[in-house]
């Protein structure tokens, strides 16, 4: 590829994934029920409301999931893909394009709560304020991930259960996104 074609490859996840970014704290601070007086909550539904609102007419939400949410970011991500097929001058196989989307959709998620776990971890090391509009939207999105090993991964006060959670997370990555991007990428190339 070409240096001009890969920046703008560059230029196109990174725009798709921004947005998806932003659905995934949708469907996060939703499902965690987390502040709505929180600036950053504030800042997610202004921002995601006037394109969910429509959908979520015909695609309420489930329990406390945003269907509507996830259907966007899903979206998102296979026209990210479809896209960088596109530059590549390759026409994909539907099957196979709609697995790769899902696929990269899930490593995405798993990505997010992994930077997220990480960031919070670390400012919590130090004297921040807790009342941070980013901490307290952070720790209510990980809290259910953190509650089953809360207390019970303690030596030396220090809570091990990030890690752990951490682990469990690039664990997944690995042993579950990744064989299925593969799979995707597979079916998704033509013969």
């Amino acid at each position: 590829m070409s240096y001009l074609l890969n920046a703008l490859s560059l230029l196109i996840e990174l725009a798709f994934e921004a947005a998806v970014a932003l659905l995934l704290l949708r469907v996060a601070a939703e499902a965690c029920r987390a502040d709505f007086n929180n600036p950053l909550s504030q800042f997610v539904y202004r921002y995601t409301n006037p394109v969910l609102a429509p959908i979520r007419r015909v695609l309420p939400n489930w329990r406390r999931i945003n269907l509507a949410a996830l259907l966007l970011a899903w979206l998102a991500m296979l026209l990210k893909r479809l896209l960088l097929f596109a530059l590549l001058g390759v026409m994909p196989h539907p099957t196979g394009l709609l697995l790769l989307a899902l696929a990269e959709l899930l490593d995405f998620a798993l990505l997010f709560y992994i930077v997220l776990l990480f960031g919070w971890s670390l400012l919590s090391m130090f004297a921040v304020d807790r009342r941070q509009p980013l901490l307290r939207l952070a720790g209510t999105i990980l809290e259910p991930l953190l509650r089953p090993l809360r207390g019970k991964l303690i030596a030396g006060n220090i809570d091990f259960a990030p890690m752990a959670v951490m682990i469990v997370l690039l664990l997944a990555r690995l042993l579950i996104a990744a064989p299925l991007i593969d799979l995707g990428a597979r079916l998704a190339m033509p013969l």
